[in-house]
């Protein structure tokens, strides 16, 4: 590992929490220093609680990058999204990780814990957390994404 601290926030529900747990041990292994901002096991909770936290940290820039996980991922993508400065992509393969980092800067990954395979999860973290945005055309797209249009 360089000497560039590699910190990520992770945020589940209770359907996320079994996925979110492989997570950070892959996350742990391959160098990561993991802030995992619960839930902390599987009894139901609401996601916003958790999801909220994670993604007002991502929009004060506190962190780069951030994974969060519902059971379908919606919700979790729904809540994220309400901050300004939050771009959260719902994933469900490796190409969307990957086309949502390069076209969109995604800055949140959001995966559905009961519908993914754990290591197609791990995947996609992988490749959303080591794929550049691409800029140039998409730049522009970007920063329209947080400007509310009053028609």
């Amino acid at each position: 590992m360089s000497d560039v601290v590699k910190e990520i926030p992770i945020a589940s529900d209770h359907a996320g929490f079994p996925m979110k747990q492989f997570l950070i041990e892959q996350l742990k292994a391959d160098g990561w220093s993991v802030v995992d901002l619960g839930t902390y096991n599987e009894q139901s909770v609401d996601y916003p609680d958790f999801i909220h936290p994670l993604a007002f940290r991502i929009n004060q820039g506190e962190y780069k990058y951030g994974i969060i996980l519902c059971g379908s991922g919606n919700g979790a993508q729904m809540t994220a999204n309400k901050y300004p400065h939050v771009r959260a992509a719902l994933c469900w393969n490796l190409e969307q990780a990957i086309l949502s980092r390069k076209h969109n800067d995604a800055n949140i990954i959001s995966l559905p814990g009961r519908y993914v395979d754990f290591q197609d999860a791990a995947n996609m973290v992988h490749a959303f957390l080591t794929t550049p945005f691409e800029g140039g055309r998409h730049q522009k797209r970007v920063e329209k994404i947080s400007t509310i249009i009053k028609k």
